[in-house]
């Protein structure tokens, strides 16, 4: 129903357990994929899964390289970058007076400027195409706040609005930009959290559970594909009910 063959797709951030299974879900449904992250051990078993999947090492806080980058992540696709998946993200976690000017810019300098020169020279490339699709992945505390979070909630947030304005700008070259922004999801990182504050977490959520990594690759399949071709600047919920805009 889905199908995005011959769609040349980047997917950043892959090698995380929400980007696992955003190439899995795409892969399944026959795109061109090329994924990057920064633990080539993770790429290269990625890749050992889907013979096709074509894979590149990079690390996006290197701003200075981002152009290059997307030069040549397009090369390997064929030329062409229909899709691009801004799944790549960090946390330095502290209470804000604790933080420390690092820690607010590495998060923000990732999260936020990386997915905006990303965006920027892919929409380059889609110009070209006369058409695209940008797909940031945002989160719940972006809308809602969240203790000891003042830079990753900031940079969430920031994602959102610039999403809107890069939609606005570029709707009428056939460029749609939108963001999928997930509740509490089943990952490395959830894993970690105590199981009593877990408890509470899932206590506030109606459908009293974590989400799956696959709950969010299934919203990046729909807004990747034709389907979505008149949803621009929107933000697509996968939260359990955690949060209803």
């Amino acid at each position: 129903m889905k199908n995005l063959r011959n769609k040349n797709i980047i997917v950043t951030g892959a090698s995380g357990g929400i980007g696992n299974s955003i190439v899995k879900k795409l892969y399944e449904n026959e795109a061109n994929l090329l994924a990057t992250g920064t633990r080539i051990e993770k790429l290269e078993e990625l890749k050992s899964k889907f013979n096709n999947l074509k894979i590149l090492k990079f690390d996006i806080s290197n701003n200075e390289k981002i152009e290059e980058f997307i030069e040549n992540a397009t090369k390997q696709l064929g030329g062409n970058l229909d899709c691009l998946v801004n799944n790549a993200g960090v946390t330095k976690d502290n209470l804000a007076i604790r933080m420390n000017l690092d820690e607010w810019k590495k998060v923000i300098d990732l999260n936020l400027t990386s997915t905006f020169l990303l965006s920027k020279f892919a929409i380059k490339k889609m110009l070209k195409n006369k058409s695209g699709k940008i797909i940031n992945i945002t989160s719940v505390v972006g809308h809602t706040g969240n203790l000891g979070q003042t830079n990753y909630t900031a940079s969430k947030a920031g994602i959102i609005a610039m999403s809107k304005s890069l939609a606005i700008e570029y709707a009428k070259k056939n460029i749609n930009v939108n963001c999928i922004s997930p509740g509490f999801i089943k990952t490395a990182m959830t894993d970690k959290i105590d199981e009593k504050f877990k408890e509470i977490i899932v206590s506030k959520i109606p459908s009293a559970r974590l989400g799956e990594p696959e709950d969010i690759a299934n919203a990046v399949l729909f807004l990747a594909s034709n389907q979505s071709n008149y949803i621009n600047g929107e933000t697509l919920h996968v939260n359990g009910g955690m949060y209803m805009a």
